[in-house]
């Protein structure tokens, strides 16, 4: 019987991956309650966010194929209406904007095109353009002439431009489905009669666009007919649509979150992103998204929040550099083949739930042909359970799910983690000079002056908003002041220091006194107001007091957030004769941004248009400091980082691209708020599992490799408070060792790849398999222990009971190979060893 049941799941398994390598020309996608309808064939549809911006054109060929590699038949991804609309009716689709060559490298995939315009997504200004603010009368997301003119008109730019390149699906091009607005649900309600005029009116509008494929808008409850109404959360296996002649859609899965500057590192386990999406399935949902599946960058000044970081890594299946992170986007591939499996039947059978035991159920599908699925869950989050299943006993790990597509054999289990681990390393390359006529490493090194640098932009009494003051043309705005001191103030005799005490709304601040840097205060990510206490040096007579206030990315999202502000409140010194000087309503001098970077001194003529000194010593700790360097490319083709954790804070460039801000902050949170290990069961959020306590947020900035020449590359770097310049280096993002750690139980039913060869594997048994990065072998098998070994990858430990043959087996398996199988089996080891105990086989391997 399991013989012909593995010959069914292997027919099944080869149609599913034929049939996702099919290059669609769908031509009529609708929808019922249960399902997408793609030319008159129900599909059971599996999502992947990549945002084309947050990488570059050279990299989205190979992002598209690993996610379909990784069992995705969908590229979804917003539309970022500020990086096209750069003022109004001036339009650009250039470099990492190019959205049009995007659609068109989808590999055979659908494509699900979230046109917004606002997005949110940690995206500066939630992607609306900041000039669109200071059109007169203009409110954002309500029901607002100037804002839904401006919007309308940009939705319409986008769609005739999909339709121009034959981009819908029923142009026969990949857009199967398209978004209005973005989780407008959460706010509608604060702008009253307009925010639900506002929202009717978003979707008669993008209906109105005849684009002939189904409109959605997420996370919004009163979503009109004929659009779909969709599910943003960690778990949608409870969503219901308010409409029953609508598909249960979950447009975003977090399969980790965002980090902020002085953050901590959110993790969410493989294990329970699986949980989420089998329980969504098994729950009647027919199209999921992960979001992100690959996070990408925040390249130059596009992170939003405020305070987000330059990575937008997202914990994702894809990291920010491009490389599948294993065991995550590996334990989905699996888990992704299963409910392929069972597709024909959850789309076209019917359901029943039992429930087997407390925290306990199945819901067993089937059709008229007699097909039959089921997936049992065990929803409780601490105990495991042994329940009975038509006859049968079923083991299920606590907060997990199990997969059986003929409703006899499980093929998967969410919480059975077999793929394999990868072992990151970071390899420090350091600067190479292209000249190498130098001796020493040379830098060219240009100091700004704190304070008004050119001619002033304005004087004023007091203080003025920071963002309505520089439109978000630059983080930065000088107000600078004075005070003089008398001979006679006790400070002076004593020789102790008054104490300069500045209030800001956000989101940080670089203070000098006398052209001498005194200190730097900041909010964070979930609190931007900061006040700066410090002592500071004056002297008898008039002192200058020169104040750098900064953003950190505009605000992102929130009910009216187009009105939130920035920029300093109140500034005082205390300790003048025991008094405390106001100096908020004193006259202060204005300029908008720092003298570099208005002379573009980072890119093409302006690199040469000031006067650099070139010095094999350049100064280190030193504030308003531009460095650059004209280096080689590391060697090798792996994805390339930038180390600056000795740096400051500041902005970098490369060949004139915007890698992006760079900030070295220390996490504020102590070593208690993270955790050491992290137990998958029970409810994710995004304080669970983090890690990074006490250390830099951020440390390594990507900088893509087809920004790189082989020589002659210019990196410039603007340092705002003090940094070494000395101790940058690139580094390059190399797996340089695999883990696997497979358990008797687990399912493992399938085809298995030995280079061309393909290889029944008739007998069920469980397996761990180990693949290095192409043009690399395994070159050293570093722990193998089949019995019970303990620990995790990096740290496994031969346990009590131990054959001593694995180290034999494993090396004789894969040895000099790129890709290797190992079987546990009885001709590969002694599975009687162990009598009574569970047994698995734990491998370290080195790749090079």
């Amino acid at each position: 019987m399991k013989l012909c049941f593995v010959f069914w799941l292997l027919c099944l398994l080869l149609t599913s991956l034929t049939f996702t390598t099919f290059v669609y020309a769908a031509g009529n996608v609708t929808y019922d309650g249960r399902s997408l309808i793609i030319d008159g064939q129900r599909k059971l549809l599996i999502s992947a966010s990549i945002h084309y911006p947050r990488s570059v054109p050279a990299m989205w060929p190979g992002l598209v194929q690993a996610a379909k590699e990784g069992g995705v038949d969908v590229i979804e991804t917003y539309v970022f209406w500020n990086g096209h609309e750069l003022s109004p009716g001036n339009y650009y689709f250039g470099g990492r904007f190019d959205l049009v060559q995007f659609a068109k490298i989808q590999a055979g995939m659908h494509l699900i095109l979230r046109i917004g315009p606002f997005v949110a997504a940690e995206w500066n200004f939630g992607g609306v353009p900041v000039w669109l603010h200071y059109i007169p009368g203009t409110v954002f997301r309500t029901y607002n002439q100037p804002f839904m003119y401006h919007m309308e008109k940009f939705t319409t730019y986008i769609v005739n431009l999909m339709k121009q390149e034959k981009l819908f699906a029923s142009q026969g091009g990949p857009i199967i489905l398209s978004q209005i607005e973005n989780e407008y649900g959460y706010y509608e309600n604060f702008y009253k009669e307009d925010g639900k005029k506002y929202a009717l009116w978003a979707a008669k509008m993008a209906v109105s666009q005849n684009t002939s494929v189904p409109w959605i808008m997420c996370q919004q409850w009163d979503a009109p007919d004929p659009v779909i109404d969709t599910c943003n959360s960690f778990y949608c296996d409870e969503f219901t649509p308010t409409s029953p002649n609508r598909p249960k859609i979950w447009t975003e899965n977090w399969p980790g979150w965002f980090k902020t500057f002085g953050g901590r590192d959110p993790h969410r386990p493989a294990e329970d992103v699986a949980f989420s999406v089998a329980r969504f399935f098994q729950k009647g949902g027919s199209l999921h998204n992960y979001y992100m599946y690959h996070g990408g960058t925040n390249f130059g000044r596009t992170a939003g929040g405020p305070f987000i970081t330059t990575s937008y890594d997202y914990d994702a299946p894809i990291d920010e550099y491009g490389l599948p992170r294993l065991p995550k986007w590996g334990h989905l591939k699996e888990l992704h083949r299963a409910i392929k499996l069972c597709e024909h039947v959850l789309l076209n059978g019917k359901s029943v739930n039992i429930s087997l035991a407390p925290s306990v159920e199945a819901d067993v599908y089937t059709d008229s042909s007699g097909g039959c699925a089921a997936f049992i869950a065990n929803v409780d989050d601490k105990t495991d359970k042994t329940v009975e299943f038509r006859n049968v006993s079923y083991h299920l790990p606590a907060w997990s799910v199990s997969i059986l597509p003929d409703c006899k054999n499980v093929v998967f289990n969410t919480a059975k983690v077999s793929s394999q681990t990868n072992i990151i390393a970071m390899i420090p390359e350091n600067l190479q000079q292209s000249d190498k006529g130098l001796k020493a490493f040379k830098w060219d090194v240009l100091k700004e002056n704190p304070g008004i640098w050119g001619k002033a932009d304005f004087v004023k009494n007091g203080f003025v908003d920071h963002i309505n003051t520089t439109k978000d043309t630059t983080d930065y705005l000088w107000h600078t002041t004075s005070i003089s001191i008398g001979e006679n103030e006790e400070f002076l005799k004593k020789g102790s220091r008054p104490v300069l005490l500045i209030e800001s709304k956000g989101h940080a601040l670089h203070a000098f006194v006398n052209q001498e840097y005194q200190g730097t205060a900041s909010g964070n990510g979930s609190h931007s107001p900061f006040t700066f206490k410090n002592p500071i040096s004056l002297k008898a007579g008039k002192n200058e007091i020169a104040l750098l206030s900064l953003t950190v990315g505009l605000q992102t999202a929130g009910p009216f957030y187009d009105f939130v502000g920035a920029g300093l409140t109140s500034v005082k010194i205390k300790g003048l004769n025991n008094k405390t000087i106001d100096l908020s309503s004193n006259v202060w001098t204005y300029k908008i941004g720092v003298q570099g970077e208005h002379l573009k001194i980072y890119q093409g003529n302006g690199l040469n248009g000031v006067n650099w000194t070139s010095t094999s010593e350049p100064p280190k700790g030193q504030a308003l400091t531009w460095y650059k360097a004209i280096v080689d490319a590391p060697p090798g083709d792996e994805p390339v980082g930038l180390d600056m954790l000795y740096m400051g804070k500041g902005l970098a460039w490369l060949n004139g691209e915007e890698i992006g801000r760079y900030w070295p902050r220390i996490s504020e949170f102590k070593k208690e708020d993270c955790v050491q290990e992290c137990d998958y069961r029970g409810k994710f959020n995004p304080d669970k599992c983090d890690t990074g306590c006490g250390e830099p947020s951020q440390k390594w900035y990507h900088v893509p490799r087809s920004w790189f020449k082989p020589s002659g590359n210019v990196l410039v770097i603007f340092e705002e408070k003090g940094g070494d310049p000395t101790k940058i280096t690139f580094v390059r993002r190399k797996v340089s060792g695999l883990c696997a750690l497979v358990a008797k139980d687990h399912p493992s039913v399938g085809l298995l790849s030995e280079h061309e060869n393909k290889i029944e594997n008739n007998k069920n048994l469980p397996f761990a398999r180990l693949t290095c990065p192409s043009n690399t072998v395994i070159t050293a098998v570093k722990f193998a222990s089949f019995g019970t070994p303990s620990g995790k990858c990096g740290a496994y430990l031969k346990g009590d009971c131990h054959d001593p043959n694995s180290s034999i087996v494993v090396e004789k398996a894969c040895l000099n190979k790129n890709d290797c199988v190992i079987k546990l089996s009885e001709e590969n080891f002694k599975t009687n060893l162990c009598s009574g105990l569970s047994t698995k086989l734990a491998v370290e391997a080195v790749c090079s």
